[in-house]
């Protein structure tokens, strides 16, 4: 057996695996006698490929040796460089331990950390010298010149507020570094302000003094008027710093909470502060807790003294140093009226959060104090236009102040809903309250009770309690704890009524409750009428008021912000005071967080007064189908129809039958009432139903159950005319025979003439009013036996007489019915 080499074996399988590509190469290129043709092609086009694959060959050949190179040329540089490193390395190794007298150069290393540690917080140290002498010689040099000459000490004051400015707004990028040395520099500053404005003060009061300040005529000319303005203007730059601050914030917040007073107008408030300590701090009797009224006025009236002295003489300085900075859109800056309004608040507020505590346990006293600081807030916004610098966000007021900041709402809110749920129950409670109110509301209209226009009274005394307030979640707060809250109490009580009633004519309830003949016999007849309308009309008119409110702009304005913020909230934040979005929606509206359009905030309350309503009518026009039914029941029994008699006599000229007698009189004492108690849409709608009922009645147990002659037709007539005569009497010509129109045409039928008509009878029936054009005189035309013979021939010829007749109510089956009910028929 040979010994095969790798090389060998190499050598052998690439030439067999050659041998095989080739073999296959032909067997692809030669696969027919044809292709032997183009051998000298392919041998050519095999060369071409060898020639450029030796072509890349060297190439790649020398990209190889070029990058050799380089390589060995890089790693003899990074040898080169390390060794330097190393040989500087070893050399500061050395230095190190030189310098430090180290054996080892990490202990070296920690010593000169060390010493670079030390030198820099002796720089930090002389920076703070530098600092601390600069501060001083700027405090020294003010505090050296404003004695002298004010005006010379501005220019190192200035110099230092905004050193004290730039070293706090260092201080934050800083990490809150070096606060000994920021508070240090803020009360140098602090102090420094303090004393430069008493020596400025001092000054300007002596100016004041001059022209009698605060005399009620001053007036400013030559000498003293230059002299007060440059008093005016040093105390105007003195506050620079504090202005250009608040110009700032302004540029990126439009409004801000409290504005500066200006220090021209502080200084000449003080007397007037005097003067109102005076009033209205110690005993004199112009400082009485229940009279907020004399120091809000008091304000007022130095208002109207001052402001055109302030306007003349203050108004062109101000427009001149604020006119190109920001602060000139805000008016408490820029305005002198806003400015001498702002200059007197503090005093006011002192006073206010000083009188509160001691009246908030007196419900009336702190009832009256908000009520006329609330008026006070007003009268400042829209006779004044005073915005405490919130632009087109407004003025909150002090109210809001005391509300809000103070938190005293919720003391307030408990005060006025107490007083309203009082003055409630005295409504309630007085007797003439459930006595209907014909003088209160216009003719024509539902009547309500005396109680629910004085409610209604009650709850727009509350809106107006709270209109004016700016907090959206104070007024939702005063609408759901007392007026919704009074809406429903009263609704109780409107609904426990009517329940009462209920239990006063039920038959079974009579009889397990046991109720007296008396109480029995007070929900009877008109009596239990009353009873309903005095439910039907609170309610109706208590629904009406609180849709006309869901127009009133108040409460439109607040439904929009309600949804507004409703639809913001993120379902785990309350929305007004305790009460989250679920439990609002559930006082005011369903509606309420959905995208609805629609809606109110009274949605939910109007909704219950409706459907008291609309149920109170329902019993009441059961209540009168009942009472009518029973009176007319004994009619029903009588059976003088089909008598016989010679003479015709018109239905006019006969008299009522007297067991209709008690039915007509109390249909018409149950209208008269109806017709003064409702208005005349109610009205129709009961008069309507009742005189169904009385229809039904007349055709099944009158028509139906008798046969008439043509007397007893004659008098049936009568009875039901005198019947239309009530209801046309209270709803207009017509309408009772509109309300019972299929008897009145089946009255029509049934009084169709035997025989035929003599020209006299023609002639009669010619003159005929238009109002029975279409069925008299159609009657007057037809005869009884013509008439009998069309409608029994079949459905088609009884619709067609009958609309010759001009019937258009009665069905075909009702007038074979009533023909029926004719004696002569009969026979």
């Amino acid at each position: 057996m040979a010994l095969v080499t790798p090389g060998t074996h190499s050598d052998q399988f690439s030439s067999e695996d050659r041998g095989i590509r080739v073999e296959d190469y032909l067997n692809d290129k030669l696969q027919t006698a044809a292709d032997l043709d183009n051998l000298d092609a392919l041998l050519e086009t095999v060369q071409d490929q060898q020639n450029l694959l030796k072509e890349q060959l060297r190439e790649v050949e020398v990209t190889l040796n070029v990058t050799t190179k380089n390589f060995e040329t890089h790693s003899a540089d990074l040898l080169q460089q390390t060794k330097k490193r190393k040989s500087l390395q070893e050399d500061i190794d050395r230095r190190l331990l030189i310098l430090t007298r180290s054996e080892t150069s990490d202990d070296a290393v920690r010593m000169f950390d060390s010493s670079m540690e030390s030198l820099q917080r002796l720089d930090v140290a002389k920076g703070y010298f530098q600092l601390l002498t600069e501060v001083e010689t700027l405090s020294s040099e003010a505090r050296r010149n404003f004695n002298s000459s004010p005006q010379a000490a501005l220019d190192p004051y200035l110099r230092l507020q905004s050193l004290s400015v730039t070293l706090k707004e260092a201080q934050l990028a800083a990490e809150e570094a070096a606060p000994h040395l920021i508070d240090h520099v803020d009360k140098t500053v602090q102090t420094l302000w303090k004393q430069m404005k008493d020596a400025f003060a001092r000054e300007f009061e002596k100016t004041l003094t001059k022209i009698k300040w605060p005399g009620k005529d001053v007036t400013l000319s030559g000498r003293l008027e230059q002299e007060w303005a440059l008093g005016v203007e040093k105390l105007l730059d003195l506050q620079e710093p504090e202005l250009k601050s608040k110009e700032d914030k302004s540029e990126n917040t439009p409004y801000t909470e409290d504005s500066l007073v200006l220090l021209p107008l502080e200084v000449m408030v003080k007397p007037l502060e005097l003067r109102f300590k005076y009033h209205f701090d110690g005993d004199r009797p112009t400082n009485k807790p229940n009279k907020p009224e004399y120091f809000l006025s008091h304000i007022v009236g130095l208002l109207n003294t001052y402001e055109e002295f302030f306007a003349v003489y203050l108004q062109p300085i101000l427009r001149k140093r604020f006119q190109r900075s920001n602060l000139a859109l805000t008016s408490t800056y820029i305005d002198s009226t806003s400015a001498l309004i702002t200059a007197l608040l503090p005093m006011l507020r002192r006073k206010i959060f000083a009188l509160v505590p001691k009246i908030s346990q007196e419900p009336q006293l702190l009832s009256h104090f908000i009520h006329e600081l609330i008026s006070f807030d007003t009268n400042l916004k829209d006779d004044w236009s005073y915005d405490g610098g919130g632009g087109v966000n407004g003025w909150k007021g002090l109210a809001w102040e005391v509300l809000v900041k103070k938190d005293w709402f919720g003391r307030w809110l408990e005060v006025e809903k107490d007083f309203a749920l009082t003055r409630y129950q005295t409504i309630i409670n007085t007797q003439e309250s459930r006595e209907l109110d014909y003088d209160g509301v216009d003719s024509g209209v539902t009547k309500p009770t005396k109680a629910a226009i004085r409610v209604n009274d009650l709850l727009e005394t509350v809106t107006d309690r709270y209109r004016p307030l700016s907090s959206f979640s104070q007024k939702l707060r005063f609408l759901i704890d007392i007026q919704i809250a009074i809406f429903d109490k009263f609704h109780s009580r409107l609904h426990s009524s009517l329940e009462a009633y209920l239990s006063l004519t039920s038959s079974i309830a009579r009889t397990v409750q046991g109720v007296s003949k008396e109480d029995h016999a007070e929900v009877q007849g008109l009596g239990g009428i009353e009873r309903l309308c005095r439910v039907y009309g609170s309610a109706e008119y208590l629904e009406k008021k609180m849709r006309d409110w869901s127009d009133d702009i108040f409460f439109l304005e607040l439904w929009d912000e309600l949804q507004d913020r409703a639809r913001r909230n993120t379902g785990d934040k309350n929305l007004a005071g305790p009460m989250s979005v679920e439990e609002v929606a559930e006082r005011t509206s369903s509606t309420v967080g959905s995208n609805e359009d629609s809606g109110a905030l009274f949605d939910e309350t109007a909704g219950a007064y409706r459907r008291l309503r609309i149920r109170t009518e329902g019993i009441m026009q059961d209540t009168l189908i009942h009472d009518i039914r029973e009176s007319i029941r004994p009619y029903g029994r009588i059976n003088p129809w089909s008598s016989l008699s010679a003479d015709s006599i018109p239905p006019s000229a006969l008299n009522l039958t007297a067991e209709l007698d008690a039915t007509v009189q109390q249909l018409s004492s149950s209208l008269a009432f109806l017709f003064d108690a409702l208005a005349r849409a109610p009205l129709r709608r009961i008069t309507r139903q009742v005189s169904l009922a009385m229809q039904t009645f007349l055709w099944d147990h009158v028509l139906m159950r008798n046969t008439f002659s043509t007397s007893g037709i004659a008098q049936f007539t009568r009875d039901v005319s005198a019947l239309w005569e009530v209801v046309d009497r209270y709803l207009g010509d017509g309408q009772g025979e509109l309300a019972m129109m299929r008897l009145k045409e089946a009255l029509v039928l049934l009084g169709l003439p035997a025989g035929d008509k003599t020209r006299e009878e023609e002639k009669e029936g010619e003159e005929i009013g238009d109002d029975d054009e279409d069925g008299r005189r159609a009657a007057t035309t037809l005869g009884l036996w013509e008439v009998e013979k069309r409608i029994f021939r079949s459905n088609e010829s009884g619709r067609e007489v009958l609309e010759e007749l001009g019937l258009q109510v009665l069905s075909e089956s009702d007038a074979r019915s009533v023909l029926g009910r004719r004696i002569d028929l009969g026979e």
